[in-house]
Parts: C-alpha cells; sequence; structure tokens
C-alpha cells in the first residue's frame, strides 16, 4: 500500500519532467510552448463564458418558473406504480444539463432519506451513471467552434436515458 501512495504521489511530476526533457533533447523550446499553451487556455476560458451564462440562465429559469415541479408531480403516479420514487426526477432531469446542481440535489437526496436507503443508492448510482450532455456540448463544442451539435446531442442524451434505466434497473434488483 504505501509503495502505491509513493507511485501516485511521484507520477504526475515524474511525467511533466519526463516531457519536459524529452522536448528539450528534440530541441523544443520546453518554456515558450508552455507560455502559449497558457495563453490559449485563456483565451479558450473568455470564450465559453457566455455559453457557461446562458447555460446557468436557462437551468435557473427552468427550477425557478416551477416547470420541473409541474413535470414531477405530471408524472409522479406513473412513477410510483412502477416503484420508482418520483424524488429522483429532478436530479435525472438536471444531471444532463448540470452536474454541479445534480450533485447538489443528489447530496439533499442523500442528507433527507440517508446513504443507505433505496432511494440513496440510487440517487448516487444516477449521478455516476449519467453525464453532463448539455454542458459538455455548450462548453466543448462552443470552445472549438462547432454549431452543428444535432447529432452529438441526441447520442449524448440517449447514452443519459440509457445510464438512467441502467441505474434504476440495476440498483432496483441489488437492493430492493
Amino acid at each position: 500500500m504505501q509503495f502505491i501512495s509513493a507511485i501516485s504521489l511521484w507520477l504526475i511530476p515524474l511525467m511533466i519532467g519526463f516531457i519536459l526533457l524529452y522536448g528539450t533533447f528534440k530541441k523544443v523550446p520546453t518554456y515558450e510552448s508552455f507560455v502559449e499553451g497558457g495563453k490559449e487556455g485563456i483565451k479558450i476560458a473568455v470564450s465559453i463564458i457566455p455559453f457557461l451564462i446562458g447555460m446557468l440562465v436557462a437551468i435557473t429559469v427552468f427550477r425557478v418558473s416551477g416547470a420541473l415541479e409541474f413535470f414531477v408531480n405530471l408524472i409522479s403516479p406513473i412513477l410510483l406504480a412502477m416503484g420508482i420514487p418520483p424524488e429522483i426526477v429532478p436530479l435525472a432531469a438536471i444531471r444532463p444539463i448540470s452536474g454541479t446542481a445534480a450533485l447538489g440535489m443528489m447530496s439533499d437526496i442523500v442528507a433527507t432519506h440517508g446513504p443507505d436507503s433505496f432511494i440513496g443508492i440510487l440517487a448516487s448510482t444516477l449521478q455516476g451513471s449519467t453525464d453532463t450532455t448539455f454542458y459538455v456540448l455548450t462548453v466543448y463544442f462552443g470552445a472549438v467552434g462547432i454549431r452543428k451539435m444535432g447529432d452529438a446531442l441526441k447520442v449524448g442524451l440517449l447514452a443519459d436515458l440509457v445510464g438512467i434505466i441502467a441505474a434504476i434497473v440495476i440498483v432496483t434488483l441489488m437492493f430492493r
């Protein structure tokens, strides 16, 4: 165990050192390349700010308007008949949009129901089984200038749906 701790502690500095030595050996101006990469990183960070603001405003409007609560109340009878706790729907709806908001919702569910409860385990599994599809598309596609993202959106949302269904099925089979 101590050996693994030592490796994990030194792995990244050794990799960085190796890359710098290899670049120097190949006569690449390593420091100048590092500085140029930093400049590009700052430009990308500034260019994605409008995308992030737009996404955060959309999330806030969705939650504050009551649309999320209305949707949950609408489908609650169906979910309860299937044995799915309706409290999980906001997490499943927000997860593809914002990882931070989903983490907050999951934390609330776990704090309310307990980490070992069915809904706590389901919320945790759902959090790990899905991705922040809209965030990824907005930030990363926006940063590199990709405007046509229809197919990526469809595939990402399909993957999220499969993750949600798989989380519900597996947790139900294993913990009920």
